[in-house]
């Protein structure tokens, strides 16, 4: 797997937040997408898609199970009631990772953790790992799916 460093900028971010199962991520990846569409936010450049990663579902309980599920904006997010909030992801430089094909169990994520950081000589960042959703929507199938996979470095 091919890894480039690269620095990351800000960036402000519309989040839903997901806590439990990640069979139930659907429903909440649905309220984005109803945000989304109420906004006029399309998928494109200003308006790209992802998820922070705050831990990893194959050893954590369901229950515990928590991302953000997000989309770069340029205005605030306004108060909703689909429960969509403003953050950031802060500007850090980052191991990236491409992931082809079914988001159920992206590989890069795995690689840059258990084998590319322990070989590197760098540092785990303080920022959750995430996830660039370079292809989004329903006409996307699963084996075309490509997502890019950034481990923030301290």
């Amino acid at each position: 797997m091919q890894v480039k460093i690269v620095d990351f900028p800000e960036t402000k971010i519309a989040v839903i937040e997901h806590l439990g199962a990640p069979a139930a991520e659907g429903q909440s990846i649905a309220k984005l997408v109803a945000w989304r569409k109420e906004n006029g936010l399309a998928p494109s450049p200003a308006h790209r898609s992802y998820g922070l990663h705050y831990n990893d579902p194959r050893v954590v309980a369901a229950s515990e199970y928590r991302v953000d599920l997000a989309v770069s904006v340029i205005d605030d997010v306004l108060p909703n009631s689909l429960g969509v909030i403003n953050k950031r992801i802060s500007a850090c430089r980052c191991a990236v990772a491409r992931h082809l094909g079914c988001r159920d169990n992206v590989e890069a994520a795995a690689y840059l953790y258990e084998h590319w950081l322990p070989q590197s000589g760098e540092r785990l960042g303080d920022f959750p790992i995430f996830f660039h959703y370079l292809n989004v929507g329903p006409d996307i199938a699963p084996q075309d799916m490509v997502t890019d996979v950034y481990l923030p470095l301290g």
